[in-house]
C-alpha cells in the first residue's frame, strides 16, 4: 500500500509542537507546587540529566523550575534518593540522569550488554556495541576495560564490601588506591571509583543518596522497590522501541539523530526501530520547511495553540540538548562555555537561553552568590528583534522569581553586555 506524501509542515509550527512537547504550552500552576505536579514534568520528559557544576543550582532542578516556577527542590530530592516513596533513579540515560522508575526494565538489554561485552578481547566490538549505549568517555570505558580483565578479583572485592557495609561512598571502600584514570582533567578515578562505576553500568549497585552530590553506592536491591526489579525485562529490540515512543512524544517531532540521542541508543539500532514505528504508523514521516533533514512527528502530539511561555533555560535542558535542532528551529545558536578559556568566552561562564513565548530572546550568564545572598547576572545580550525594554520586563520577573526560589535575598545584574542597562533598569523597578 503506497503512503500518502510526508506532510509539509512549517518551521514555526515545528517549535510550537516541540514547545508543547516539552510542557511549555501549559501554564505554571497558579498555587502551591507538590509532588504530582513534579511528577508530570518527570514523566513527561523522561528523564532528567545531572551535571556536577553548581555555579547556580545543580542542573537537575532548573528544568522542573522552568516547566513550574518556584518548587521545592526537597521533593525531587525525595522522588530521587529518598529512603521512603523512591520514584526515580539513576543510570545513563541521556549521559548521566534521572529516569523514572518504570524505566528501569527498559535498560537492562544495557546492563546485560555490558555483562557480555567487557569479557569479550574485542575492544573494537565493545566500543561499538556499548557506546553510545552508555555515553561514557572512551578513557572510562578503556579503564573499566582494564580493569576487570586484568584484576577482576579487585571488582569482587569491592562488591563483596559494599554488601557487607554499604551504602559506601568511593572513599568509603578503604582498599588501597591504585592508578588514576584521568580524561581531559575532569576525572580522576582510582581503581576502586571504576570497580563502582562499572558495577553501576552493570545495574549491580546503584545510588543510594548524594552526599554533596558524590556517589553513594549501594546494592540496587537495596536501594529500589522490589516490583522494579521483579518486572521482567522486554527484549533489546522492545525496550528500544519504547525509549523511542518516549523519546518521541518528548520531542513532538525530531529527525532520527535526535530521536536517537534523547537516550542515546546505538545508531543502526535505532534506525531499524524508528522505521518499524514508521511501518505500525506509531511514527509519521514529515517534512519541516527549508530542512533537508527528514523529521518524525508523533500522532498526538499538540498542535496549533500558541505558546506563552517564560523560562530560564539551563544548558541540560531537554528542549536544547541537541544544538542543531536550537538552530533549526529557533535560528539560536548555542555553545556552552564553561571549558572555554575565560578570554575566549563571547557570553559568559554559565549562560542559560531565555524563553519569552515561542522565541529565545536572550541569553543570561547566571551565578548564586550565597556570601552576599544574591542571583548575579555578570553579563546578559539580547537575542533576536523583540524590544529590548519588553524583554528586560519579562527577564527581571522570572530572576526575582529564581532568587526567591533559591532563598537569595535579591538579584545584582552587573550590566555587561547589550541588555544589560535594560535589565539593571528593569531589575530595580521589580521590586
Amino acid at each position: 500500500m503506497r503512503r500518502p506524501a510526508a506532510e509539509q509542515i512549517p518551521v514555526a509550527e515545528a517549535r510550537r509542537i516541540a514547545l508543547a512537547a516539552q510542557g511549555f504550552a501549559q501554564a505554571r500552576p497558579a498555587g502551591r507546587v507538590d509532588a504530582r505536579h513534579v511528577r508530570r514534568v518527570v514523566d513527561r520528559l523522561g528523564v532528567l540529566q545531572l551535571d556536577s557544576v553548581n555555579v547556580l543550582c545543580r542542573s537537575h532542578y532548573l528544568p522542573v523550575f522552568a516547566r513550574l516556577g518556584p518548587y521545592p527542590r526537597a521533593l525531587l530530592d525525595r522522588m530521587a534518593w529518598g529512603n521512603r516513596g523512591r520514584e526515580l533513579f539513576e543510570y545513563w540515560g541521556h549521559r548521566a540522569s534521572l529516569l523514572p522508575l518504570r524505566l528501569h526494565a527498559l535498560q537492562r538489554w544495557r546492563m546485560q550488554a555490558a555483562a557480555r561485552h567487557v569479557w569479550d578481547s574485542d575492544i573494537r566490538k565493545w566500543r561499538t556495541s556499548l557506546d553510545p549505549g552508555i555515553e561514557a568517555p572512551w578513557a572510562v570505558i578503556e579503564g573499566m576495560t582494564r580493569l576487570v580483565t586484568e584484576r577482576p578479583e579487585h571488582v569482587d572485592e569491592v562488591l563483596a564490601i559494599v554488601t557487607e557495609r554499604g551504602p559506601l561512598g568511593a572513599g568509603d571502600v578503604g582498599l588501597a588506591a591504585q592508578r588514576r584514570l584521568q580524561f581531559g582533567g575532569l576525572w580522576n578515578w582510582n581503581d576502586t571509583k571504576v570497580a563502582l562505576e562499572w558495577l553501576f553500568c552493570l545495574g549491580t549497585v546503584t545510588t543510594a543518596r548524594r552526599d554533596n552530590f558524590e556517589r553513594i553506592y549501594d546494592l540496587t536491591e537495596r536501594v529500589l522497590p522490589a516490583w522494579v526489579l521483579d518486572t521482567p525485562a522486554p527484549s533489546r529490540e522492545d525496550a528500544q522501541r519504547e525509549l523511542l515512543r518516549i523519546a518521541a512524544s518528548a520531542h513532538g517531532i525530531a529527525t532520527e539523530k535526535e530521536l536517537r540521542d534523547y537516550f542515546y541508543l546505538p545508531p543502526d539500532d535505532a534506525k531499524a526501530r524508528i522505521a518499524e514505528l514508521v511501518d505500525s504508523d506509531e511514527l509519521l514521516l514529515v517534512r519541516v520547511d527549508g530542512v533537508p533533514q527528514k523529521h518524525y512527528l508523533w500522532p498526538s502530539a499538540a498542535r496549533g495553540s500558541r505558546v506563552r511561555a517564560r523560562a530560564l533555560l539551563s544548558p541540560f535542558d531537554s528542549l536544547i540538548w541537541d544544538r542543531d535542532r536550537m538552530l533549526r528551529l529557533f535560528g539560536f545558536h548555542y555553545r556552552i562555555s564553561l571549558y572555554t578559556p575565560a578570554a575566549q568566552r563571547v557570553h559568559g561562564y554559565y549562560v542559560l537561553p531565555f524563553l519569552l513565548g515561542e522565541r529565545l530572546v536572550a541569553r543570561v550568564d547566571l551565578k548564586a552568590d550565597h556570601r552576599q545572598s544574591a542571583l548575579v547576572v555578570p553579563a546578559v545580550h539580547t537575542e533576536g528583534e523583540l524590544p529590548e525594554r519588553e524583554v528586560a520586563a519579562e527577564l527581571a520577573q522570572e530572576l526575582h522569581l529564581m532568587a526567591d526560589w533559591l532563598e537569595l535575598d535579591g538579584v545584582v545584574v552587573g550590566g555587561a553586555g547589550t541588555l544589560g542597562p535594560a535589565l539593571t533598569r528593569a531589575v530595580k523597578a521589580g521590586r
